[in-house]
């Protein structure tokens, strides 16, 4: 059994990153094998932003990364520069920032890339997206 972590650099819609990352996920959990972290960098950020509307015809990427979190009690990270240079925020970074709202799904939480180092360190693979 391997230990991942996969790190997201790619937009939630506008190209194929994320759901490829969903689909690799969802595989090796499938196969036994442990996820210790989701790292949502440059782009991938954009997964988190809990304002995203797709068509009713169209996979919700968001959502689809919630539940996969929920059920296998998986950590989803988002890179907090990389974040808040998007204008994606969290409650506290909203404060902090003097924003009237926040955008970032409390599904995620926000991070530095000292933990996605500390992912790596303690992880056998990291596949990037």
């Amino acid at each position: 059994m391997n230990k991942f972590i996969i790190q997201v650099n790619g937009t939630v819609y506008g190209s194929t990153a994320s759901f490829r990352a969903l689909r690799f996920t969802e595989s090796v959990l499938s196969l036994g094998h442990q996820v210790s972290s989701i790292f949502f960098y440059q782009d991938g950020v954009t997964n988190s932003s809990a304002l995203i509307c797709p068509a009713s015809d169209e996979h919700d990427l968001h959502r689809a990364w919630e539940r996969l979190a929920k059920e296998h009690n998986l950590k989803l990270v988002n890179c907090v520069s990389a974040a808040l240079r998007r204008g994606v925020l969290s409650e506290q970074d909203a404060q902090e920032n003097n924003k009237t709202s926040a955008n970032a799904s409390n599904h995620f939480v926000m991070g530095g890339l000292g933990e996605l180092v500390t992912g790596i360190e303690e992880s056998d693979r990291l596949i990037c997206f």
